[in-house]
Formats: structure tokens, sequence, C-alpha cells
């Protein structure tokens, strides 16, 4: 696919999707959520592929959120809206919705570069990482309840898990700016860099994890995810369905003991 709205890129194992609309602060607009839809899916499906980064383009955005400016906007504002097929009319999470699953349900190691202000579904989408690398540029703001929203996208969801529910609410009911330091002290970012070597700083952190064997790594994640909320009898279960699942890589069960014995570094093939 040709990609207009994002750059997709490749650096060994780990795949870089930047949005690509520095003009807007990369907003999400139906390109971009289309093109990203179709580049996470891309990295889903590409064995090579073992982590994904998403950044954005230029100094100031990371993602500013929903593209607001020309029909979107007159929509925000009670204009009229096109006409709707009874299949979008009976849509129950819309696009909001979609771009959350879109990166909840991509199982590989997924790490947001934050170059800028995320904000919005963008600030969404950031929390939606396992976690985030950002620099001296980057800013968070809900934004919702300035649109007189509610929160979307996930935001609801992700916030609470990665802050706790007290900063959350803070952060949603107020809708304030938080700048990289108080980012990085709450824990909306787990690694703050220079700004000039953000994306490869995330990229080297990408590289910690794609150096170890591809399935168990899914597999981990998988784990993490299933046990965040289930009771302990729950998690202890599924953890021995992760290890079956890891050990049908048996190509690189066997790496990880020749490698060990051998005292080399290993290479993990995922077979």
């Amino acid at each position: 696919m040709a990609y207009e709205a994002i750059l997709y890129d490749t650096h060994e194992h780990v795949a870089v999707v930047t949005l690509n609309r520095p003009e807007r602060l990369n907003a999400i607009s139906q390109a971009v959520r289309e093109e990203v839809h179709a580049a996470v899916q891309v990295a889903q499906d590409d064995d090579q592929v073992r982590a994904l980064i998403i950044t954005g383009a230029g100094d100031r955005g990371f993602c500013s959120g929903a593209d607001l400016s020309g029909a979107a906007a007159r929509r925000a504002a009670g204009g009229e809206a096109p006409p709707q097929a009874q299949g979008e009319r009976l849509d129950e999470i819309g696009w909001v919705g979609r771009w959350a699953r879109r990166f909840f349900y991509f199982d590989k190691p997924l790490i947001a570069a934050v170059n800028g202000i995320a904000a919005g579904a963008g600030m969404s989408m950031a929390m939606a990482a396992d976690l985030r690398v950002g620099s001296e540029h980057s800013r968070f703001k809900s934004v919702f309840i300035e649109r007189n929203f509610s929160p979307d996208s996930g935001l609801s969801y992700f916030l609470p898990r990665v802050i706790g529910y007290s900063r959350a609410a803070d952060l949603i009911f107020t809708s304030r700016t938080v700048l990289a330091e108080e980012a990085y002290r709450l824990g909306l970012l787990d690694r703050l860099v220079a700004h000039e070597t953000l994306v490869e700083e995330a990229v080297k952190v990408a590289g910690e994890m794609t150096g170890w064997p591809p399935l168990a790594l899914r597999m981990s994640k998988r784990v993490l995810q299933h046990n965040f909320e289930a009771d302990f009898e729950s998690a202890i279960r599924y953890e021995t369905v992760g290890l079956g699942l890891a050990r049908k890589a048996t190509n690189d069960q066997r790496e990880s003991l020749l490698a060990f014995t051998e005292k080399r570094k290993p290479k993990y093939t995922g077979a």
C-alpha cells in the first residue's frame, strides 16, 4: 500500500509508523485513520517485525487528536452531516472505538515516541502503547471536556491503568497540560531522552526487546494484558497456556540452551 498521510519504515525487526501531517500537529484525518490501521496490520502480519514504534513528524506534534478542520469542524458545530448508511448509523463504537481496538489487539511490543503534544485521541494512542519514550518537547492534554465530550478512543480505559484512577481523573476533569518532566514523574512517560535522539532511542529500546525469542515476546504481552485484571487462579493458568504456546518455537528453545552453554549471543528466528 502506498501511504500519503503516514510514513512506514523498518529498522531490522522494528517498524516505525510516523504520522506525517506536521502542519496540523499530526491530527487524525480519515486518511490517517485508514493508513494507520493498514500499517499496524502490516506490522502485525509481518513475522520479521517484532516491535512497532509510533511517532509524529516534526518537532511540535505527536498527535493533536481528531482533525476538526473542514467538514469535521462543521459537524462539531452542529452543521449538516453527510448521509450515512444504515450500518454506519448502527455502529456502536465508531472510528474512535476502532482506533482503540487497533492498538490494544496488536500483540507485539508497541512503543510511542512522543515528540510533541499528545492530545485527545492522540493522547489515547500514546496511552495504548506498552511504554512511552519522550523528550523535553513532550506534552499531554486530554482535551475532551473542552469540546463538550467525555473521553473516547480508549482514554478512559488506558489512562487509569497507566497512572492510576485519581491522577487520571485530575487530567481528564481539568484538561490541564502536562509537560515532560511532570509526565515522567506521573508515569505518562517511561523514558525521557534528548529530543534530537528520540526515535533513535525508541528504536534502541525496541531492539532490547526484539533480540529475544519472538513467540515468547508476543506471549509475554498477551499474558500481561490478560492477567492485569484476572483473578490469581485464572492468571496462573493462563501463564501455563503462555508457556505452552511460546515453546512451540522449538528451534528458539534449542538456541537459547545452546547459546547459554556456548557463552554466545543467541540468534532467534521465531521457528
